[in-house]
């Protein structure tokens, strides 16, 4: 896959078929539309092209706080894995926001792609104050000359499947209909970085993490089997996430035991994959209570990362 981030170093493109959106989490849903778009594109022997924005449209016209499911590094693997020909990133901006529906497909849609055919999702909205949508695009299809194709809401046991869901299931802790709804596990990367330590005298050193991308959704409190890549090693794990109420924590901590494994990893990056939800966070009488959860912890943790 070739990704361009500068519109005006654009290639020219064969038989362009065209899909835009965002695509967080790249979800089920989304790989209805790649699934007709690639389709599209071998029945007109054409290359197939996404067009995705950065930052994040919300972020320009809200000023919002981001909630990604996956970071823009994250989005590229999933599409390439997906077999997309060409993944257009925009700069999008003030100015950007501000154009008009029309201007927007006469000057950025036909201007710059030329699209054969243009596959756009169920409520796709463009232009400013999101005045453009399905209605525009067949109004001036035959002036443009392109095909339009919509695809409609896709259905997971009579789930809409939407960001929004999964962004729901994942603050709520249900990785499992998260997984569920995205086709694949939900991970985030962190820096290990320094923590109280106390882990390891109580035999389960962890690394405690600081997410790598401000803009990423936070995981639901919780304790999760789960597995981190360092480097090109898996290892698995149990991920907690959470104030640590047995001590009276204050501030919500991200951290990892990692099983067999005694290396000092500090300022690395991990990437970690969330398998399943084991528990709650719980507040217990005593370090030694404590510690007898840990172990029934990695008891569970251990089977279900067998299990997956």
């Amino acid at each position: 896959m070739q990704v361009h981030y500068d519109l005006e170093q654009l290639p020219p493109f064969r038989n362009a078929v065209v899909t835009i959106g965002t695509f967080d989490g790249v979800h089920l849903g989304h790989r209805e539309i790649l699934r007709a778009q690639r389709q599209a594109a071998d029945r007109c022997g054409g290359e197939t092209l996404v067009i995705t924005f950065d930052p994040h449209p919300r972020k320009i016209v809200q000023g919002a706080s981001l909630e990604l499911i996956t970071t823009l590094s994250e989005k590229a693997a999933l599409l390439e894995s997906l077999g997309v020909d060409h993944l257009v990133v925009v700069p999008f901006n003030a100015e950007f926001a501000a154009q008009e529906a029309d201007a927007y497909v006469r000057d950025f849609l036909v201007g710059r792609f030329h699209p054969h055919t243009l596959i756009i999702g169920y409520d796709h909205r463009f232009g400013k104050g999101r005045s453009g949508g399905y209605e525009l695009l067949e109004a001036l299809q035959a002036r443009y000359g392109y095909q339009l194709i919509e695809i409609p809401q896709q259905l997971v046991h009579s789930i809409g499947v939407s960001s929004t869901k999964i962004r729901q299931a994942l603050k709520q802790s249900d990785v499992a209909a998260a997984e569920e709804l995205l086709g694949y596990r939900f991970s985030f990367e962190g820096t290990v970085i320094h923590g109280d330590k106390l882990g390891r005298t109580i035999g389960y050193p962890t690394a405690n993490l600081s997410y790598t991308d401000s803009d990423k959704i936070r995981l639901g409190e919780g304790v999760y089997a789960a597995t981190a890549t360092l480097h090109k090693d898996t290892i698995g794990g149990m991920l907690s996430i959470g104030k640590r109420p047995t001590l009276n924590d204050v501030v919500e901590r991200v951290e990892i035991n990692l099983f067999d494994f005694n290396k000092d990893i500090y300022e690395e990056q991990l990437r970690v994959e969330v398998h399943s939800y084991l528990r709650p966070q719980e507040k217990y009488t005593s370090l030694d209570a404590l510690k007898e959860q840990l172990h029934l912890d990695k008891v569970n943790a251990l089977a279900a990362l067998k299990g997956s």
